[in-house]
């Protein structure tokens, strides 16, 4: 085996290798959990002005008290 048919067979397991990382990533069972982690960031930042809005709430609340 030289030197060549080793750099072939090489070349050809990591086209393999591509091509089934390619197929895995966008195949159809995976593509709702992707938009979901897609979105996630935009979650976060609604959960935290959520927090914000609740702190905002309470902190007039106690105000209202005094």
């Amino acid at each position: 085996m030289d030197i060549g048919t080793i750099h072939s067979i090489w070349t050809v397991l990591l086209f393999v290798c591509f091509i089934g990382i390619v197929w895995w990533a966008y195949g159809k069972k995976r593509k709702a959990r992707f938009e979901e982690d897609a979105n996630m960031i935009f979650d976060e930042e609604e959960r935290k002005s959520h927090k914000d809005q609740i702190k905002e709430q309470s902190t007039k609340e106690g105000e209202n008290k005094q």
